[in-house]
């Protein structure tokens, strides 16, 4: 399974999955199929949608789950 946090970061930009979707030129529904676990994207897909957001693939996509948010911002303000 392909973990993402595809909704936190189109959330954070304020865009809908039709805004993502014409962007990397797929169908909105294949945005909810990847927000929910249920589509592994292509390679192709998944750099399209990591420059959409300014990030790396790595920080959008992971073979293992996130460590929650709330848990990594901690992590942070310890440096």
């Amino acid at each position: 399974m392909i973990h993402n946090r595809l909704s936190v970061f189109r959330a954070e930009r304020g865009l809908s999955r039709k805004d993502v979707a014409e962007k990397v030129g797929v169908n909105p529904q294949t945005i909810g199929y990847l927000e929910r676990g249920d589509y592994a994207p292509s390679v192709e897909l998944a750099l399209k949608l990591a420059a959409v957001f300014g990030v790396r693939v790595e920080d959008l996509f992971s073979l293992a789950p996130f460590a929650p948010l709330a848990k990594a911002l901690r992590k942070s303000g310890e440096a």
